[in-house]
């Protein structure tokens, strides 16, 4: 896809990953829609903000008639989730959130693609989407069903000509992963190839070499992968 010229809208703009994603959107020639749930918090030049909540399906149809020239529709707005045996409402939360609502973002945003010529969806998964980190069992699952999603997008939108991306990661220096001590990647870094692998129409972009390492471990046994973590955080 050529992103100069496009016109994009990206969730979770006001910080980390989506903000850069927003802004490196804007320096490539494309118009930005930049959204968040305070759309004060958005401090970015040339976008036009608009407030959304994904969760909010009367929010995310309100978008959707706002912004009804976008041909690429970037879902990074995300939270993370505690252990499926914690607390019930953080789990429902976190797939509430990462997977209905950004469903409820394709779902609306579809037809707009379509009128506009087919376009792209960008969904930010994770390497999560394949493995589980202690004590975020339900991010990952809301991960992996935005992986699975976007599989099955792939196939259902292709009619429409809308490519879909799936960007998996490891950690990266935002605020969501600001207490964990391990090693994190640029969020510009992550928003840059996401980007390039969009305008190279790739299916699936895998940002780093532990994303990789991940992914290669699928068809393994996953108890071998489960053993290789815990030594790595062992090494911590």
């Amino acid at each position: 896809m050529d992103i100069h010229g496009a016109t994009a809208l990206v969730t979770g703009a006001n910080r980390g990953i989506g903000r850069h994603l927003a802004a490196q959107l804007a320096e490539r020639g494309a118009k930005v829609y930049a959204t968040a749930r305070r759309p004060e918090a958005v401090d970015l030049d040339g976008v036009e903000v608009l407030a959304l909540d994904i969760a909010d399906p009367d929010a995310v149809a309100a978008a959707a008639r706002v912004a009804g020239d976008v041909d690429l529709l970037v879902n990074n707005a995300g939270i993370g989730g505690g252990a499926l045996l914690g607390d019930l409402r953080a789990v429902r939360a976190a797939l509430d959130v990462n997977f209905w609502g950004t469903l409820s973002m394709v779902r609306a945003f579809a037809p707009v693609l379509a009128a506009n010529g087919g376009g792209a969806i960008v969904n930010i998964a994770s390497s999560a989407s394949w493995f589980v980190f202690p004590g975020s069992s339900a991010y990952a699952v809301s991960k992996a069903a935005v992986w699975s999603m976007s599989n099955a997008l792939r196939q259902e939108l292709a009619g429409q000509g809308t490519l879909v991306t799936s960007v998996h990661l490891g950690a990266a220096d935002t605020d969501m992963v600001k207490d964990l001590d391990v090693p994190k990647m640029d969020p510009a870094e992550v928003a840059r190839r996401t980007l390039d692998g969009v305008a190279a129409g790739e299916a699936e972009v895998v940002v780093d070499e532990f994303t990789q390492l991940v992914k290669a471990s699928l068809s393994k046994d996953p108890r071998e992968f489960d053993r290789q973590l815990a030594q790595l955080l062992d090494d911590q």
